[in-house]
């Protein structure tokens, strides 16, 4: 019986961390576990959760992911989730390299070739937002993202709307009518606001509208939805199958976006996408992250019927350290053609990590913490 061995965690820029498992025969399986702005947390979380696995067969996914998430008392939430979902890709990363088979085949096979991918545009405060996007269509892509607003107050100017509607009608104007926009208010409008710019941006024919009320608030979506035909996309901060499942039975979502890297990793983003395919919802994996978590979605999204679009990290805002495809061997695995990417066809995750550059970059480290905000009475601003 094989056995897992020893594990290794490295922190690399931008603001990522890696996890490599270790087997006695020397299969090693690489796992992306993180919680942007809370690396040293989570990798003390990993530390505690390998304790249990040091030994064990790494074949037995379903019963570690079990043990890991039951046998504690206290369960969920975004730091114990990201341990379990990059321990979670590590173990999947083995099973296909044993198995000489990309994650998919072992999850029923593929129901698709190809994914279709989106890239952001804007930045943090979005501005300029027009000419990014015609560099991202030039460049083939479909889609693309953008933060709709800057920081906004519960009652806000509707000069603040007035400008979002811009950015977002600038966009449309430059690039015609058939670039999906995706549209992300970030939690950083509350429904009283949420309600007017939903209604605002309606003409512009938005792809959807994302987290327009913060997870914690999710029953005003049932309101919210009411007031807008666009497609309304949650998901990235909640972390189980067990939080999506009132916003799954209420009706009020139409797009889910769990992230694979903090929502229990490959095996549990696939029983969220399954619960999603029950309602009559479509799955848009969250991930402006490294090159590991983008193979684990992907991998999933395979297997998805009611997976429609992917995020990925390529050129996004917070990669100024590093990007995706710097701690590949090959990068050609991500190629983008005409707003798709294949599905990678490599045993486990499809990707062959640059360990030696992985090596180099984690002395460098990283300490990224995500901006602090405030408005103009000095009260803390959503980010």
């Amino acid at each position: 019986m094989m056995k897992i061995q020893s594990y290794e965690l490295f922190q690399v820029p931008p603001r990522w961390l890696f996890l490599k498992i270790e087997t006695d025969e020397g299969i090693t399986g690489w796992g992306e576990p993180i919680v942007e702005g809370r690396a040293e947390t989570v990798k003390a979380c990993v530390h505690e959760l390998m304790e249990y696995l040091i030994g064990k067969d790494p074949m037995r996914i379903e019963d570690h992911w079990s043990m890991m998430y039951r046998s504690g008392f206290y369960r969920g939430g975004p730091i114990l989730m990201s341990a379990i979902s990059g321990i979670d890709q590590a173990l999947w990363d083995i099973k296909g390299k044993f198995y000489n088979a990309p994650v998919y085949q072992l999850l029923g096979g593929a129901c698709r070739d190809t994914m279709r991918v989106y890239a952001w545009i804007g930045g943090d405060r979005p501005a300029e937002v027009a000419a990014e996007a015609l560099k991202i269509t030039a460049a083939g892509f479909s889609a693309v993202k953008m933060n709709g607003t800057e920081e906004l107050q519960y009652i806000d100017s509707y000069d603040k709307i007035d400008a979002a509607v811009a950015r977002i009608a600038a966009v449309r104007d430059a690039c015609g009518p058939s670039l999906g926009i995706g549209i992300d208010f970030h939690g950083r409008v509350h429904k009283p606001m949420a309600k007017i710019l939903a209604k605002e941006l309606e003409p512009f024919r938005p792809m959807f509208i994302e987290e327009p009320v913060l997870p914690e608030n999710n029953e005003a979506l049932k309101e919210l939805s009411k007031h807008t035909s666009i497609p309304i996309a949650t998901g990235e901060r909640m972390f189980s199958r067990w939080d999506f499942k009132q916003l799954l039975s209420d009706g009020v979502v139409d797009i889910i976006q769990p992230d694979l890297s903090h929502a229990g990793g490959i095996t549990e983003c696939k029983k969220i996408a399954s619960m999603a395919e029950a309602y009559d919802v479509a799955l848009a994996p969250h991930c402006p992250l490294g090159p590991i978590a983008l193979a684990a979605c992907l991998q999933v999204d395979a297997t998805a019927h009611n997976a429609f679009i992917q995020e990925q990290s390529l050129g996004i805002h917070y990669n100024q350290t590093g990007d995706l495809l710097d701690y590949l061997t090959d990068p050609t695995v991500f190629e983008y053609k005409e707003g798709h990417v294949t599905i990678p066809q490599g045993p486990g995750l499809g990707i062959e990590i640059n360990e030696e550059h992985v090596r180099k970059m984690a002395e460098v480290g990283h300490n990224w913490r995500n901006p602090v905000w405030r408005h103009k009475d000095g009260s803390i601003a959503e980010w």
